[in-house]
């Protein structure tokens, strides 16, 4: 066990992500004007009726200062040959958007990354401080999708693809 939440102990950390690394996750880079942005594992939609979806963001990120000042950010949704551009934005020291990351301005100059799944663009709806992270959710107002494909997943600290079942 680890720490202590009032009288309640906790799993360490190691422990909870060894846990969670035998989740599969999609991934996602969030993307903001400037250009900003960052990769997240931790993305999943909230709500139908509005349109919401959320990403978790470590309080250290250097780049989320930036990007929460954005009126609107976009959420690229990677596909299988991305993994690159996962590591490249999962990075630091790193200029994120040159070559070899190809994109283009949507609207309200968000970056669009080229070759996803989908991407969709958000204006910030809340922003929650969630343990050593922030709950970010967003309201959707605009969809596009890429070619169909396969989605680039995140699972035991390694990128990966979809095999689906046969049955």
């Amino acid at each position: 066990m680890g720490t202590r939440v009032g009288q309640t102990p906790v799993v360490d950390g190691d422990s909870f992500r060894r846990a969670l690394g035998r989740h599969a996750a999609g991934v996602v880079v969030v993307t903001g004007p400037g250009p900003v942005g960052l990769t997240a594992t931790s993305f999943t939609s909230v709500s139908l009726d509005p349109p919401l979806v959320s990403f978790c963001v470590a309080r250290t990120s250097t780049t989320w200062p930036d990007l929460r000042e954005a009126p609107t950010f976009a959420v690229n949704v990677l596909a299988t040959g991305q993994a690159e551009i996962a590591s490249r934005f999962a990075g630091r020291g790193t200029d994120r958007f040159a070559p070899p990351t190809s994109w283009h301005p949507g609207p309200g100059d968000v970056p669009i990354l080229d070759g996803t799944a989908a991407y969709l663009l958000c204006e910030p709806y809340d922003t929650v401080a969630m343990g050593d992270h922030w709950l970010v959710v967003g309201l959707v107002v605009d969809t596009g999708l890429g070619a169909p494909g396969v989605p680039l997943l995140y699972h035991r600290g390694r990128y990966g693809r979809f095999s689906p079942h046969p049955g």
